[in-house]
């Protein structure tokens, strides 16, 4: 029964997807329907799978079991064996606790956002698949299923962003998010068909690749890691492939959320971790992706201190973030990257509902500086707001204190001080343009008189639950020095992680410089912005301000040349040399068909004397060859 359970995880929202599908197009075609069903669906659904899987949770913590779940088989040639399977463990139920626990409170968010929408419907449709791929992902107990949901989160978050595809810019946004996906997509399965030749073997569960990898030889295992990692650079947005994420906030703020704090971005992240026993002996991948970890959350960080747009800074800040991740997992420290992971997924999940609910206020207003010209009362959206950008900074006893901290300190452990240092001036930045963000949009004076804004219970009432996780989450690997159990490093335990292992006058000391360094961006931003003068608002010019052209820089090498490059395929190649080659062949083709047709011509004595002439040419050949 609890085995049957698991898959129950994925069908809940799968069936929500479904329903709300088939209620949408009968919506359409034959009578209205109330949205109150399409809400009950869409919420209904995620939250049975959250409860499916807190009962999992809790029997595995009694009787530490693992659930795994066999299907059928899906392919079975030579030697690929295919099976669809789920997997129940620590690190897949981890996971699938906090995606169904956030993403049924965005399902609640979205009702409140999305009232009066057209396609409501349709939303919570797209909606329900999206969680439901992301838990596909989570769950499956091989890469190629992992994959299917890799991919479906993919096209979902296609489907999402271009929601409103009358605007000509969404759709170019979400064309730009399924394109550059798929570049690290093909980097994945090229990983894992890597892994299969390189094993030779007919079983692909994860269980069965870990138990053959000393098989393997080394140069395989590099290759096959460096192509995994490229995927899970284009899923989670890290440089180079990150230019779309910032463009996919073009989707309304609800998907918005969900893709930033528990879903898709997260994905390569997880994909690492799942993989940790093949990363164990490649360590040179790990330094790799650790500095690109690093190098993505500088860079962000940079961009972001320039940016207007509400849900671009966001969107940076969550690229940044992730560059945080990617340095834990990197240095081999999966379940300190993973807590991270967990933290995170509560603050950005708020931050971007709130920002939601101030663009609602405004009217839909998303740049900084004109929400702060009108500016409208939102006291819990601005409560939780802070706490969210106090937890995202990095200040104690928030929970995004003691997931950086750790990574921090993992860095510094295992003597990678450039990564150590840029973590921390990455630190000095987060804090400094996200208090940008909130004194410009909450508290820097302006001449309008604010008037209330009444806010839907659907929106306020997850954004206060998750301000519970924003403060609270940090708690659940608290340091042993704090007396702390390391519950989080404990559960995960299968991933053979490294911990932090130091004195606790250095790690004491590590924490102060952490501390001091985000209170100091706070204060750069305290002084600039406080009291700013949103009627003269900073403009996105400059370097920085223009994302350091990245994006005009991809458009000459990748997009132009592929367009000149296919141009003269079409032009050159194909009108002019394949084309014509085909017609001249046919013409001259043709030419020597009519001149055989002349051959048929109905005269009997014609034929006669064809066959004398062929009959003689025999005799001559018999005569010469045979002697006869």
């Amino acid at each position: 029964m609890d085995t049957s359970l698991l898959v129950w995880i994925v069908l809940a929202p799968l069936l929500g997807a479904i329903m709300n599908g088939l209620l949408y197009f009968y919506h359409i075609k034959k009578e209205k329907v109330s949205d109150i069903y399409f809400s009950l669906i869409g919420t209904i659904t995620p939250f049975i799978s959250f409860l499916i899987t807190l009962y999992l949770f809790l029997r595995m913590n009694d009787e530490n079991i693992i659930f795994k779940q066999h299907l059928f088989t899906w392919l079975n040639v030579d030697k690929l064996n295919i099976e669809m399977a789920f997997l129940g463990d620590n690190l897949s139920i981890f996971m699938s606790m906090f995606v169904t626990f956030v993403g049924w409170l965005i399902h609640i968010y979205a009702i409140g956002y999305m009232k009066g929408d057209n396609g409501f419907g349709k939303f919570f449709a797209y909606f329900n698949l999206f969680l439901a791929s992301m838990l596909i992902l989570v769950l499956a107990d091989n890469p190629i299923i992992l994959f299917i949901g890799w991919e479906g989160v993919g096209v979902c978050s296609y489907l999402l962003i271009k929601f409103y595809y009358g605007n000509k810019e969404n759709v170019l946004a979400a064309n730009k998010a399924f394109i550059v996906n798929r570049v690290g997509d093909f980097g994945f399965l090229l990983g894992v068909v890597t892994l299969f030749f390189a094993l030779g073997q007919v079983d692909l569960s994860f269980d069965s690749i870990e138990a053959n990898l000393g098989n393997v030889s080394n140069e395989l295992l590099l290759l096959s890691g460096f192509l995994l990692f490229v995927g899970a650079m284009g899923k989670s947005a890290q440089v180079p492939l990150y230019v779309w994420l910032p463009d996919a906030m073009a989707g309304p703020t609800p998907i918005s959320a969900l893709i930033h704090a528990a879903t898709m971005v997260t994905a390569g992240v997880y994909m690492v971790a799942r993989f940790h026993f093949l990363y164990v002996g490649i360590e040179q991948v790990g330094i790799f992706i650790a500095y690109i970890g690093a190098f993505s959350a500088l860079f962000a960080a940079i961009i972001a201190t320039r940016q207007t747009d509400i849900k671009k800074i966001l969107a940076y800040s969550t690229m940044s973030q992730l560059g945080y991740m990617f340095i834990a997992v990197g240095l081999g420290f999966y379940s300190t990257g993973l807590f991270h992971v967990f933290t995170h997924a509560f603050f950005k999940a708020m931050l971007f509902m709130g920002a939601g609910g101030v663009i609602m206020a405004l009217h839909h207003e998303q740049n900084i500086f004109k929400i702060a010209q009108h500016r409208a009362t939102l006291p819990i959206i601005g409560t939780t707001f802070l706490i969210g950008v106090i937890a995202i900074s990095g200040i104690p006893p928030f929970s995004g204190f003691f997931s950086k901290d750790a990574i921090l300190a993992a860095a510094f452990q295992e003597g990678q001080y450039l990564i150590w240092a840029i973590a921390m001036f990455t630190a000095f930045l987060t804090a400094f343009y996200m208090f940008r963000m909130y004194f410009i949009v909450f508290v820097a004076p302006n001449h309008h008189d604010e008037h209330y804004v009444y806010t839907s219970k659907t929106i306020t009432i997850p954004l206060l639950i998750l301000a519970i996780g924003a403060v609270g989450a940090g708690f659940l690997n608290l340091p042993s020095i704090f007396g702390g159990n390391h519950f989080v490093d404990s559960w995960l335990g299968q991933l053979h992680s490294k911990h932090i292992h130091m004195d606790h006058i250095t790690e004491y000391v590590l924490m102060a410089l952490s501390v001091i360094v985000a209170a100091t961006g706070i204060m750069a931003a305290y002084a600039k912005y406080a009291n700013f003068d949103v009627s003269k608002p900073e403009n996105e010019t400059g370097l920085i301000g223009n994302k350091f052209y990245i994006d005009e820089i991809y458009n000459v090498l990748f997009v132009q040349s592929t367009k000149k490059l296919s141009t003269f395929i079409d032009k050159v190649i194909d009108e002019k040399i394949i084309d014509a080659f085909i017609m001249n062949s046919s013409i001259g083709f043709v030419n020597i068909g009519k001149k055989v047709a002349m051959i048929q011509n109905a005269n009997v004595r014609f034929y006669a004397a064809f066959m004398l002439i062929g009959m003689t040419c025999v005799f001559i050949y018999l005569y010469i060859t045979l002697g006869l």
